[in-house]
């Protein structure tokens, strides 16, 4: 099974890429494609970083001078998450729901049409339930992804924030971005309930995608009214309510 081709799109070659930058690109992409196939097949604390540079034919500090923690070396794809956050979020025009929506559907698309190009989609199904399976059985790994999650939610809260001429700081940014985020662990979940074998790569995108945007509707009117905010003239915030009352 080749497990170096199930990647999140977008983190392929960009455009008008030097060969420096190529170099360190794929050179990034093999440390981390060989280090999570020996995580899925000896676990995470059995194999030293040592021997993943070793069989990439690096040393160890190459290994670090790419990757800050053992860690990161798993949940590589989480940084080209935030990369599409950052744009979607502070796209004009695009409501906070449709742009995580957007980026969720990319996500699980690349997931979902990787699928459907394996020889045997039941096994490369269970590939990805064993990847799951990984992070959750590692504490390491559920806290490096915790952490990771708290900056997303650091990150949208202060693009909501500015969107709405607010401080990332306020309670409005702070749990409009934290429900946001919820959007990716209902994703997870769904994958996790879907990818059972018996669904074919089309019927798993449509299974997750309808989870997703059923948590969506629920979050997306409060989110509205999040966007009616404005700042208050004496610190605080006016609400549609708080303004009605002002002009009675």
């Amino acid at each position: 099974m080749d497990w170096t081709a199930l990647r999140t799109p977008g983190t392929g070659a960009p455009e008008a890429e030097g060969l420096r930058e190529r170099k360190k690109r794929l050179m990034r992409q093999q440390l981390s494609d060989t280090a999570t196939a020996m995580f899925m097949e000896r676990g995470f604390d059995a194999v030293r970083v040592a021997e993943v540079a070793e069989a990439c034919g690096v040393s160890q500090k190459t290994v670090f001078n790419y990757f800050p923690t053992k860690e990161s070396l798993v949940l590589d794809r989480l940084d080209a998450t935030m990369a599409s956050m950052r744009t979607g979020l502070a796209e004009p025009g695009v409501s906070p729901v449709e742009a995580a929506l957007r980026i969720l559907d990319r996500e699980l698309g690349g997931m979902t049409s990787w699928l459907a190009t394996q020889d045997d989609p039941v096994e490369a199904s269970a590939m990805i339930q064993r990847f799951g399976t990984l992070i959750r059985a590692t504490p390491s790994l559920r806290a490096h992804q915790s952490d990771m999650m708290d900056q997303f939610v650091a990150v949208a809260a202060a693009i909501l924030a500015e969107r709405a001429g607010m401080s990332a700081d306020d309670p409005e940014p702070q749990i409009a971005a934290t429900a946001l985020l919820g959007l990716w662990r209902i994703q997870f979940q769904g994958l996790r309930k879907y990818l059972d074998g018996t669904r074919t790569p089309a019927q798993v995108h449509q299974a997750v995608s309808a989870d997703v945007h059923r948590a969506a509707q629920l979050i997306d009117t409060g989110l509205s009214s999040f966007a009616a905010v404005t700042p208050g003239t004496d610190g605080q915030q006016d609400t549609p309510a708080t303004a009605d009352a002002a002009d009675a």
